[in-house]
């Protein structure tokens, strides 16, 4: 499918309709009728719909289990995160160009664990020097001290090679947390998505970070909101 741009459109009415148009005119054209410029989506066509339709029903038993106050359920993703700036889009004066200051720190990043508790809606970061197995399990051992011992944790994430890794395996079961993975390639069942949406807007949009500790910091004051 073309991207289809006003000049695309001048071009397409004209040959089409045998019809010449500005390009402001077409815009007004498409606004009238209903149409708007808007940023698309990617639509994961590899996800399996009878597997994600499969992961629904028991959702929904632990969802009502959650409202009920018979389990914890607590969503986790990851994001890493570059120390340069993200160009986000930002009011400027009409007709300047805007510049971002960046030190150019490369590529350097911070990965952070992104955890949602769904029961008190609330969120929680933990910055880590890489996302792996060990950093999995601190983390893990952070959500357990989240609860009381007695509560019961069902976890919902990704299928990330190191979430099926058999230390990370046995550190759930060891901390009584039950692991509910998502189907493969289905964002849109994880809550934490929004969450790195809402951190690039306010952490790293129009910012740039010399160090990894500045970063971090900024990232929990931010958290500090959502708690």
């Amino acid at each position: 499918m073309p991207r289809w741009t006003l000049k695309r459109l001048v071009e397409w009415v004209k040959k089409t309709h045998s019809v010449s148009c500005c390009r402001e005119s077409t815009r007004n054209a498409l606004k009238d009728m209903g149409f708007s410029w808007k940023k698309w989506r990617k639509l994961l066509n590899k996800a399996d719909p009878e597997r994600r339709e499969a992961f629904i029903a028991p959702l929904q038993e632990r969802l009502a289990a959650a409202t009920a106050g018979k389990t914890q359920i607590v969503y986790l993703d990851e994001a890493h995160i570059h120390l340069d700036t993200d160009e986000g889009y930002g009011w400027t004066v009409k007709g300047e160009r805007a510049w971002v200051s960046s030190s150019s720190p490369g590529l350097a990043k911070v990965s952070f664990f992104g955890v949602y508790l769904y029961n008190r809606a609330q969120v929680r970061l933990f910055p880590a020097t890489k996302a792996n197995g060990d950093a999995t399990v601190e983390v893990l051992r952070q959500i357990r001290a989240c609860f009381a011992a007695t509560d019961h944790i069902t976890l919902i994430w990704d299928n990330a090679p190191y979430h099926r890794s058999r230390q990370v395996k046995q550190a759930a079961q060891e901390l009584g947390i039950t692991l509910m993975p998502l189907p493969p390639y289905s964002p849109d069942f994880m809550p934490v998505e929004h969450v790195w949406q809402w951190f690039r807007e306010d952490v790293t949009y129009h910012a740039c970070y010399d160090d990894e500790s500045k970063l971090i910091a900024q990232a929990r004051a931010i958290a500090l909101k959502f708690c």
